[in-house]
């Protein structure tokens, strides 16, 4: 017999026995390269640079989810006591979803375009200690796994709304644990309440007993309220632009000109032929060496933007989320003219960064009440809720502090004009 504990800040306990077929096969996951690979990479990205307690890793994330995703079916498996056959798939996606991150978790999903979510799904399929510990399991788990993942497809609506939906393990873990490194206060949820108004709707899939409205409604405020104050956060968006400004630029100058290993020369320049052994070899500890290197070795803008991300020497922005598009447009010209008069090259300096997102979506997998009697849209059981629906947006105009007051003051001049 095997046991074994990982202790975490918000779950306590998370007891693995590998008595336990589902658990041994979790146990054997954990261990795996990909896996332990995930310790190296940041779940907040670049996000450390803004809340310095932002260090928690996706492997530590992952860990949590699968802990709820457990806690989740224990509860609803007293609904319906046939869904502990698909534990196996279940917990092997609960704890592989995040398997597939690039260096950096969404900042290095948006600068070297890829979808993690695809490439958990490949992992999955090729790598050869994943398969074997999932279809150790049982056979077929491997790629009832990968094509939940990928595709959201699953054997059961429950299985695939706990590892994606709006009210997911993923988010739950998530929003708990980026408020917790943060030091935001925002994501102290009523997790238990949660889990335990999670009920079966008669077409099978999950639901909200009315007695959990309150927790779910707090959740959904607490999400909305994370992207307004930290995912989105001014200076976490100048960061993640700096980051663009590196790979764009590093892309544009070439291998001839840019020194880069043969991981990272395929990541930048050949991404068509990245393999499993290219993509695992990524992680932050790979792309912070490079950013090292390329501060002290690449040519001079290069060098500058790696030296402003490295040291923190970040640039300014102004929110102008206020400004019709047409006019954020022009303040960015306006931008661009004096940082070309202070000598600055505004290719480097200046630029937009535009970020929507949906507090709540009801017609993208919307939550339901159930009573037992009656199934309703958790909107029309909340004005709270309805109101989350209008999407949000922010945009911020990036730019050196050095024209950031003649800046301020164009800004006045079109908000006069208004």
């Amino acid at each position: 017999m095997s046991l074994r504990t990982y202790h975490d800040p918000l779950h306590r306990g998370i007891n693995l026995d590998s008595n336990k077929p589902e658990e041994a096969m979790v146990m054997a996951l954990i261990d795996t390269e990909p896996f332990q690979r995930l310790r190296r990479i940041r779940q907040l990205g670049p996000a450390y640079l803004t809340f310095h307690g932002a260090e928690s890793s996706r492997f530590t994330h992952s860990l949590g989810v699968f802990q709820l995703a457990r806690r989740a079916l224990q509860k609803l498996e007293k609904h319906a006591p046939s869904l502990s056959q698909y534990r196996g798939v279940l917990f092997g996606s609960a704890l592989l979803h995040d398997i597939g991150h690039a260096p950096l978790s969404h900042t290095g999903e948006e600068i070297f375009d890829i979808d993690h979510e695809q490439w958990s799904a490949r992992i999955v399929r090729e790598h050869p200690s994943v398969y074997s510990a999932l279809e150790s399991f049982s056979s077929g788990t491997a790629e009832s796994v990968a094509c939940l993942l990928s595709k959201g497809i699953a054997p059961q609506k429950v299985i695939k709304s706990l590892v994606s939906s709006q009210l997911d393990c993923d988010r739950l873990d998530y929003l708990m644990r980026d408020s917790h490194s943060t030091g935001a206060r925002y994501g102290q949820l009523d997790l238990d309440r949660i889990i335990n108004a999670l009920t079966i709707a008669p077409d099978g899939d999950i639901a909200i007993n009315p007695k959990g409205l309150m927790a779910v409604e707090h959740y959904l405020v607490v999400r909305d309220l994370m992207y307004r104050t930290v995912y989105n956060h001014r200076k976490n968006e100048v960061c993640n632009w700096i980051l663009e400004q590196v790979v764009r630029t590093a892309r544009q100058m070439g291998a001839k000109k840019v020194w880069a290993d043969t991981a990272m020369s395929k990541w930048l320049w050949n991404p068509a032929g990245v393999d499993l052994k290219n993509f695992l070899a990524n992680d932050d500890l790979r792309a912070g060496y490079h950013l090292l290197r390329w501060q002290d070795e690449a040519p001079n803008y290069l060098s500058e933007l790696c030296r402003r991300f490295l040291q923190r020497d970040l640039l300014k922005a102004l929110p102008v989320d206020h400004l019709e598009n047409s006019q954020q447009l022009e303040i960015l010209s306006i931008s661009r003219q004096l940082t070309q008069k202070q000598g600055q090259d505004p290719d480097f300096c200046c630029g937009l960064r535009r970020q929507n997102w949906h507090g709540y979506l009801p017609y993208k997998g919307g939550l339901r009440i159930w009573d037992g009697k009656n199934l309703s849209a958790l909107e029309k059981n909340s004005a709270l809720i309805e109101s989350l629906i209008t999407p949000t947006s922010s945009a911020w105009l990036i730019h050196p502090k050095e024209v950031n007051k003649a800046l301020e003051n164009e800004l006045k001049s079109f908000e006069s004009q208004r």
